[in-house]
């Protein structure tokens, strides 16, 4: 029988921790660290997820910014938005959440963030120093997923490890967190895409297996061998008439099928997600110390 890895369990220890943290900042007679989140548009799933942050910072003790602007906001005047948050010293991290809206360039809002303050790590300067093992405000959600490796003590070392999906936001940097010479790296590890011939078997071979595709029921029995850890980092509103809001959350994961199977493995919702919050106030935190 798989056992769980319960991301909003070790979510709340970290809470637990940066609230101890600020305790003691505030114990100094110092401000608290503080995070600002820009959210563009009125997507659902968006508005949740910054809702979740704001609270987040609230049970920790940090002090939080929630600048929201509607989708027809000019790519410019977002820049210029950013451009203050860069120069206001009481802010010592931020975020833009994604997606944004299509006449916007993700790319070119990414680029335009302070990296000191990007506690997305998504920066190429943060992406860049992520890919030569330096120190540096790791990507978020790869970060709670190393954190939940080492959290349960799940061995990397030696491990093959395969990672189905190459976004710049999840598959490429928790691939290349995965090859490091840490505690939790020196896996060998294989990246897996859409182009991917004979995706089945080499899934098949994974010792750990990292879903992050966004198409949910993807990963079937199958596709897992007996024994493996699966990290589901799927998370797509799927239709279900049975719930009160209309929807239910749904990983990439065929869960009730491949969790029988597994020696771990995440749920969704309560798995990825939680730690990838807990991985933002870690970056604040880090971010304030650093200045």
């Amino acid at each position: 029988m798989s056992k769980c890895l319960d991301g909003k369990y070790i979510a709340s220890l970290i809470r637990q921790e940066m609230a101890g943290e600020t305790a003691e900042i505030a114990a100094q007679g110092k401000r608290p660290p503080c995070l600002a989140v820009i959210i563009v548009g009125h997507d659902g799933g968006s508005e949740a997820y910054v809702a979740n942050k704001v609270k987040a910072c609230a049970e920790v003790g940090f002090t939080s910014k929630r600048l929201a602007f509607e989708e027809d906001i000019t790519e410019d005047l977002l820049l210029k938005q950013i451009a203050a948050l860069n120069n206001d010293d009481s802010v010592d991290g931020f975020i833009v959440q994604l997606p944004l809206p299509r006449h916007i360039n993700e790319q070119t809002v990414i680029e335009a963030i302070d990296y000191h303050k990007d506690v997305d790590g998504l920066h190429p300067i943060n992406m860049g120093k992520t890919v030569l093992g330096l120190p540096c405000l790791h990507p978020a959600t790869p970060s709670g997923i190393i954190e939940l490796l080492d959290r349960y003590d799940i061995q990397t070392e030696g491990k093959h490890a395969v990672v189905i999906g190459r976004s710049d936001i999840v598959g490429k940097p928790i691939a290349n967190m995965l090859l490091q010479k840490t505690r939790r790296g020196n896996a060998t590890v294989t990246v897996c895409h859409s182009r991917t011939p004979n995706l089945t078997e080499i899934c098949q071979t994974a010792d750990i297996l990292i879903a992050a595709l966004g198409k949910p029921l993807f990963v079937k029995a199958d596709m897992v061998k007996d024994g493996a850890v699966v990290i589901d980092v799927g998370t797509t509103r799927i239709a279900d008439p049975t719930r009160k809001s209309g929807y239910r959350l749904c990983g990439d994961v065929d869960y009730d099928n491949v969790a029988p199977k597994c020696s771990y493995i995440t749920p969704v919702p309560g798995g990825v997600g939680p730690m990838t919050i807990a991985s933002l106030l870690r970056n604040t935190m880090q971010a304030y110390k650093r200045k």
